[in-house]
Formats: structure tokens, C-alpha cells, sequence
């Protein structure tokens, strides 16, 4: 049964790596497809938003699917919806074809995340299912730094190349779930009613920013908004300021997924642990700020990875410091309050692309400006409204465990 289980997490891991490896892919190559149509950073940013704005809209309805009609079909449903979308983009001459394929993508992809995580759920045993879960992230992670370096490399002869092969990819995992993967939601087991779905509650959000878990939900979004102004727009800064093609750009955005990585899985945990995450909060905003700066300033390629590297960093500490903070001002419904996390870090992620888009047709160097200003924004933020008394106490408490270990 164990051996099952495991042939089964190996199947949906290898469901999420081709999906983030063909989302990965796309990045790095996106820009090329819109500077050969004619098209400039307004059109990127729009593209880019869209994608976003549509896994905001259908993941919890996919997720509310799978648990009325099974996990399988919607995760089948998905990746098969995936590969179609992929072989449209290799196949597109026209910038509509571009928005078709990109919005289609985002509205199936998202049924693959949700959907494999409640199969974990539903099929591991309580004690077994966190390993589950970091096989998944793991996936998603190797998918995130194998894509864009993948994808810029294969472009370089044809921009459609990458997009065949993720098709590819996606077509063998949907044989693979459909012959090998059982269902792991019985009928008897799944929901008989028809709730409505709630996508997202304004009200709820706009109710939350007034509450103790606001600045946080405040500092999620100037997070997410500053991050996809530079990836949003990297592609077609890159050829612009520097002339790079596709090989140059994947390979930078190769080393920065490993880099956020890193800082995410090795350096976030020991570092809020040491120094609290209201610390951490401010010191990785202020640094982010630095980051954008130095990004301006850099003159060649190493450069660039340096200093693309350092930006990435600040906000690979950033991201699980915030999410923590969060859920400790949230003293009960937490998964209420991840979710409004979530939703505006989703939000952040449909404003800061379309800004970063319109203010690269004007002058290239304004997004990274913008992004420098929106950050130090959330600097701000976090110095007037983020009480050094709450991060005296975090001190403390980490400060009297340390003793407690000591001794």
C-alpha cells in the first residue's frame, strides 16, 4: 500500500513539474514572441496579468469541482487542457492567438495545484501527509529553475521549440494519470451539495485590512506587485538595455529561480528564528529596495546575475516572513487568513506586471524605479505601523529558547 501511495505522489510530482516547467519556459520567452509581433511592454504587462488574474478566478473553482466529481477527471481535464494551450502557443503568429493561449492556460493550469493537493489529502495518512506535500512543492520548485534556463535555451533556434516539448510533456502525464493514477475521492465521499463558490470576497479583504493582520495583508501585495514588476518585465529589459536573447535571459532567470530557492528552503527558517520576522520584514524590504537599485546600475552579464541574485534573495526572505506574521496577528481562523493572503499576493501579482509594462513604454529603467519606490513604500509601512514592542517580544521569546536550549 505504501509502494502504491508512492508510485502515485511520483505521478502527480511529475503532473506539477511539467506544468511549472512549461510555466517556467514561457517566461523567458514571452517577451521575444511580443517584440516579433510588433508589440511592446504594455501588451507584456497585459499578458502577463492575465495569466494571473485567471488562476485567481478558477482555482477555488476547480478545487469545489474535484469535490463534487473526483480528483481525476479535473486534474485530467487540466493537464490535457495544458498541452493544448502549449502547442497553441508554438503555433501562434498573431498577437490575439498570444492572450488566447495565456489566458486559457492560466484557467486550466490552476485546476493542477489545488487538485493534487487534496489527492495528497485524501489518500496519505495524517503522519505521512507532510512528506507528501514537500514531494509536491519540491516539484513545483524543479519545475520553477529547470523551465526558463530549458525554454531560453531551446529558443534559440525556433521560439516555438519549448512550447512543443512542454505539449509533449503534458500529453505523457495525462497518459500516465489516466492508466495509472486511481481516484482517491470514492463517490460516497464527495460533496453533494452546489455552494456557491466564492472567488473573492471584497468585503471580507477590505474587513481584514482593518484588522490586526491588515498591514501584513498590506505589505503581501506591495511584496507580490514589486516581484512581478521585475519578472513581468525582465524579458524585454533585458533586450532592450542589453540586447540579450533568449539563452541569456533563461539562464538568468535559471540561477535566480535556484537562488529563491535556496533563500526560501535553507536561509528563511534560521533567519526569522534569530532575528523575528518583523526584523526580517524590514530589513529584506529595505534590502529589496537596495536590489532594485543595484539592478539599474549593472553593466554585463555577471553583473546582472549579481545583482538579480541579490534582489531575489531579499525577497525569497521576505515572502515566508510575511506569511508567518500573518498567521500569528490571525489568533483563530487561519485558514481564513491565508487565504486573504493568498488573494492579495494574487492581487499584487495582476497590478505590478501591468504597471511594470506600461512604464517600460516609456523609458525601461521607470519599472525597476517604480518597483525601487514601491518597496520602500513597504518599508515605510512596516516602520510606522509594525510596533517595535511586538518585535521586542518575538526577540525575547527567541532569545529565552535559546537559553532554555543552552542549558
Amino acid at each position: 500500500m505504501e509502494t502504491t501511495n508512492r508510485k502515485n505522489i511520483l505521478i502527480l510530482a511529475f503532473s506539477l513539474v511539467v506544468v511549472m516547467l512549461g510555466y517556467g519556459m514561457v517566461i523567458p520567452i514571452i517577451p521575444f514572441y511580443i517584440e516579433n509581433l510588433g508589440a511592446g511592454g504594455t501588451e507584456l504587462g497585459l499578458l502577463v496579468a492575465s495569466y494571473a488574474l485567471m488562476r485567481l478566478i478558477f482555482a477555488p473553482v476547480w478545487g469545489s469541482l474535484s469535490d463534487r466529481f473526483g480528483r481525476k477527471p479535473i486534474l485530467m481535464i487540466g493537464v490535457f487542457g495544458y498541452a493544448i494551450t502549449m502547442l497553441f502557443f508554438g503555433l501562434a503568429t498573431e498577437l490575439w492567438m498570444l492572450f488566447t493561449a495565456r489566458i486559457l492556460s492560466g484557467v486550466l493550469s490552476s485546476a493542477t495545484g489545488p487538485t493534487t493537493m487534496a489527492y495528497v489529502g485524501d489518500s496519505t495518512p495524517k503522519d505521512e501527509r507532510g512528506g507528501g506535500m514537500g514531494t509536491l512543492g519540491a516539484a513545483l520548485g524543479l519545475g520553477m529553475i529547470l523551465g526558463p534556463g530549458l525554454g531560453g535555451w531551446l529558443a534559440g533556434d525556433s521560439l516555438a521549440t519549448p512550447f512543443f516539448l512542454a505539449a509533449g510533456l503534458s500529453l505523457l502525464s495525462v497518459f500516465l494519470i489516466l492508466f495509472f493514477l486511481p481516484e482517491s475521492l470514492p463517490p460516497e465521499q464527495r460533496q453533494k451539495t452546489r455552494e456557491k463558490i466564492t472567488i473573492l470576497n471584497t468585503s471580507e479583504l477590505w474587513q481584514a485590512l482593518r484588522s490586526p493582520i491588515g498591514i501584513p495583508l498590506l505589505l503581501a501585495f506591495l511584496m507580490a506587485a514589486g516581484l512581478t514588476i521585475f519578472y513581468g518585465v525582465f524579458g524585454l529589459y533585458a533586450l532592450e538595455r542589453f540586447n540579450y536573447g533568449t539563452e541569456e535571459v533563461g539562464t538568468i532567470l535559471m540561477v535566480i529561480g535556484l537562488v529563491s530557492a535556496i533563500g526560501q528552503g535553507v536561509l528563511a527558517g534560521p533567519f526569522t528564528k534569530r532575528f523575528g520576522d518583523i526584523l526580517v520584514v524590514k530589513g529584506a524590504l529595505l534590502a529589496s529596495v537596495i536590489g532594485f537599485g543595484l539592478m539599474l546600475l549593472a553593466n554585463d552579464f555577471v553583473t546582472v546575475l549579481l545583482t538579480t541574485g541579490f534582489f531575489i534573495l531579499t525577497t525569497a526572505l521576505l515572502t515566508p516572513a510575511i506569511t508567518a506574521l500573518t498567521s500569528k496577528r490571525a489568533t483563530s481562523q487561519q485558514g481564513v487568513a491565508m487565504g486573504l493572503s493568498n488573494s492579495s499576493m494574487s492581487l499584487g501579482r495582476i497590478v505590478g506586471p501591468l504597471w511594470g509594462g506600461i512604464t517600460l513604454d516609456i523609458n525601461y529603467l521607470l519599472p525597476y524605479l517604480s518597483g525601487a519606490v514601491l518597496m520602500f513604500l513597504g518599508f515605510l509601512v512596516s516602520l510606522i505601523w509594525l510596533p517595535k514592542e511586538e518585535e521586542d517580544v518575538e526577540t525575547a521569546g527567541v532569545s529565552a529558547s535559546v537559553k532554555i536550549e543552552g542549558n
